[in-house]
């Protein structure tokens, strides 16, 4: 399906989602552009992990829309999960598995084969920096390259939207930089990419950032305007005074 490069790649409208009597994502708008690298920040409970399951195709919404990469999450889940890649902030690869089997299965999920594969698999060995590992255990791998290792088989079939909920949780802070240069490298490939962290160095990294607390999209811009408008020094000291 071709798409007008000026549309928004995830657009979100009044997206809310009430369990029982609990409102866990109340009225969040807001749109991200292709190759966008988006942050999306907030305590814990705040409704993040909600709204990327309504994103994924994996909730449907109470009330509101949502569209990603065209298709309507309550619609359309099934074209939404083709269309992206997710990587957990739990590492989610087979431990007990080689790297080129891991790359293998997880192949088999999107459904590559034969030469496509192959090319792929070449490509996310070299982009992982693990050349020369592939009959290594998932297991014995650093934290760092197994990260690298998922990041890769989340872009293998090659999605235009990438959800990473949390992908350095772990890792150390040089580590977390060299993954970020991929993440940005990523981005200017085109690809799309939703972000959370609680590392406030790494959500300077980022684009634009939204801030929800409580359910509620309470802050929606680039770092520094949101610096600015807050009169804060940092993006800690930001938050802070928006959730207060």
């Amino acid at each position: 399906m071709s798409r007008d490069p000026s549309e928004p790649v995830i657009e979100t409208r009044d997206l809310s989602k009430v369990f029982g009597r609990f409102t866990a994502v109340d009225r969040v708008s807001f749109s991200i552009r292709r190759g966008e690298i988006f942050g999306f920040l907030g305590p814990n409970g705040a409704g993040k992990s909600t709204t990327i399951r309504m994103l994924c195709g994996l909730l449907s919404s109470s009330s509101g829309t949502a569209q990603v990469n065209g298709h309507d999450i309550n619609r359309e889940p099934e074209l939404i999960r083709e269309a992206i890649g997710y990587m957990s902030q739990k590492f989610s690869l087979y431990r007990d598995l080689t790297v080129a089997e891991n790359i293998a299965f997880f192949g088999g999920i999107y459904g590559l084969q034969g030469a496509r594969l192959r090319d792929r698999t070449a490509t996310v060995m070299t982009l992982a920096g693990l050349t020369g590992q592939e009959n290594h255990l998932t297991g014995t791998l650093s934290g760092a390259l197994q990260q690298r290792l998922a990041l890769g088989c989340a872009i293998l079939h090659e999605p235009p939207i990438l959800f990473l909920d949390e992908p350095t949780s772990g890792v150390d802070p040089v580590s977390r930089r060299e993954f970020w240069d991929l993440i940005r490298g990523l981005s200017a490939r085109g690809i799309t990419i939703l972000v959370t962290t609680h590392f406030m160095d790494e959500a300077e990294f980022c684009d634009r950032l939204g801030f929800i607390n409580a359910g509620r999209l309470i802050a929606l811009d680039t770092p520094a305007r949101i610096k600015t408008t807050t009169g804060s020094a940092t993006l800690e000291a930001a938050f802070i005074k928006l959730a207060t």
